[in-house]
């Protein structure tokens, strides 16, 4: 078997696109606040699976199909930063540890907790994204990549949506008995 070790261009790098026109120090700001919403978005995916997974009660179906929805959203949305920090000439973050390592959120532990929790752990990782998003939007905005501030004010809106129905989800507003929660 023939294997082929030539670097194309190292981690943490910035090599600015010359088809973009946006300067090598602009590109790389944009591309580290890229790779940050990358990590912070997969760390949301993973905490969403496991509780897609482990989510068991009378809602099940309602919750567990709405965190299956909620993790392809952040997937897709993964793809997405990641694809642009490429194109301006980056390198994405990739494998689990790095994208730990550099997300700005802290995932829950690996135990397994009652739904409210996760979903309230869920809707707290959504807030922090939310914010550091925002912040993006801004640093885009104010660096002249126009296409890459509206590429995340289309994700923050999703961002907020599902955060939004995570507050829902939590209201104590219920069809369940309550001798079915005791």
């Amino acid at each position: 078997m023939s294997k082929q070790e030539s670097i194309r261009q190292q981690a943490d790098t910035v090599e600015a696109s010359e088809a973009l026109h946006l300067e090598q120090d602009k590109s790389e700001q944009i591309v580290e606040a890229l790779n940050t919403d990358l990590a912070a978005t997969y760390v949301l995916y993973h905490q969403l699976k496991k509780h897609h997974w482990n989510v068991e009660g009378a809602e099940f179906l309602g919750i567990h199909e709405y965190l299956g929805e909620a993790a392809a959203d952040a997937e897709a949305a993964a793809d997405e930063l990641a694809e642009r920090a490429q194109a301006l000439g980056g390198v994405p973050l990739a494998g689990g540890k790095r994208l730990e390592e550099h997300a700005p959120v802290e995932p829950e532990n690996h135990d397994v907790y009652d739904i409210r929790t996760s979903l309230h752990n869920d809707m707290e990782m959504y807030g922090e994204i939310i914010e550091t998003v925002r912040d993006h939007v801004e640093l885009a905005e104010g660096l002249g990549d126009h296409a890459t501030a509206e590429m995340l004010r289309e994700q923050l809106i999703t961002l907020e949506e599902h955060a939004h129905h995570l507050e829902h989800y939590l209201e104590d507003d219920t069809l369940v008995l309550e001798s079915a929660t005791n």
